[in-house]
């Protein structure tokens, strides 16, 4: 077998989806992570929380693609500032990838990494659940202080 073989196959079982235990958090939020919620009495926190629940539960790369082009659009709605949505969006392509180690990740809220990964019914079901468990809590999408 040759080196670049071997080297593919330890990749593969190093990076590949482990879920067989994995079960989905309580939803936690940053609001823009590693980015400012809003400027002097401009906010567009509401739109990184919307993001956020769309981040914590993952799914696959196409529905990672739609919740950062809904996060630029939200961006543009409360700000009117193409320039600032932007910048997020290439922000989040480049600093959620799911497999990074932050905090923010793609898929963040699994007890296990999940990277891109389509959810079952049953994961659809905890993370419904859940989300609705939030948003009752903070039905205006309040920032954490």
């Amino acid at each position: 077998m040759n080196c670049l073989k071997i080297k593919l196959q330890i990749f593969v079982l190093m990076f590949a989806p482990t879920v067989c235990n994995a079960s989905l958090l309580a939803f936690t939020t940053d609001g823009c992570s590693m980015f400012p919620d809003k400027i002097q009495n401009t906010s567009w926190c509401h739109c990184c929380i919307l993001h956020d629940l769309a981040y914590w539960k993952g799914g696959t790369a196409s529905e990672r693609l739609a919740a950062d082009e809904a996060l630029r659009q939200c961006v543009v709605e409360a700000t009117h500032d193409q320039n600032l949505a932007e910048a997020m969006f290439r922000g989040v392509r480049i600093g959620g990838a799911p497999y990074s180690l932050t905090s923010y990740r793609w898929a963040y809220g699994w007890t296990e990494h999940r990277f891109y990964q389509k959810l079952t019914a049953n994961d659809a079901i905890q993370a419904s659940v859940l989300q609705q468990q939030y948003l009752l809590q903070n039905p205006t999408l309040q920032c954490p202080e």
